[in-house]
């Protein structure tokens, strides 16, 4: 079986596999999450329409690893804080297991579709749509007029809207 070309992603992945998987574990500590972050790096390049002709492979990399990264570190947030307002629950509320997955997931796309705005933008909408606060209520509650309201609750809508 011929070598795959050093260009390639396969050849960037038998050249810089291992080398991104310690990287990953300095930063993590945790063997297992560095080769799952590792995978998913290389998932995200896979999932690119092209792979781009590097120069620096490494530094490359370490850049689409750190977005990675990030990424992990934004779930972890959101589960804690999930896990945190689940454990304030009265026990007849909580959620079955398989609710609790379900809500978890749908928590996760909506902070995809949500980023890239500005985080009061971001909490004004989940301030209307997760806790049910009329536009008077957010206003006072951020201490924003109705107008400016309107005007995030709109920009969030678009954006939930046009990532479909």
């Amino acid at each position: 079986m011929p070598s795959a070309s050093p260009s390639s992603l396969e050849g960037l992945y038998h050249a810089h596999h291992n080398w991104l998987t310690g990287w990953l574990r300095q930063r993590l500590g945790c063997p297992d999450n560095a080769a799952d972050l590792a995978h998913d790096t290389f998932m995200r390049l896979l999932q690119a329409r092209e792979t781009p002709v590097l120069n620096e492979p490494r530094a490359f990399l370490t850049t689409v690893a750190k977005r990675v990264l990030f990424n992990h570190y934004r779930r972890q947030d959101i589960e804690r804080a999930y896990y945190q307002a689940l454990a304030q629950l009265p026990e007849e509320l909580v959620p079955s297991e398989e609710h609790r997955a379900i809500i978890f997931e749908t928590l996760l796309e909506l902070d995809r579709l949500l980023d890239g705005l500005a985080p009061v933008v971001k909490r004004a909408f989940l301030l209307a749509q997760v806790d049910g606060l009329s536009y008077g209520e957010i206003a006072a509650q951020l201490n924003i007029s109705l107008a400016t309201v309107k005007r995030y609750l709109n920009k969030a809508a678009l954006r939930c809207y046009f990532a479909l």
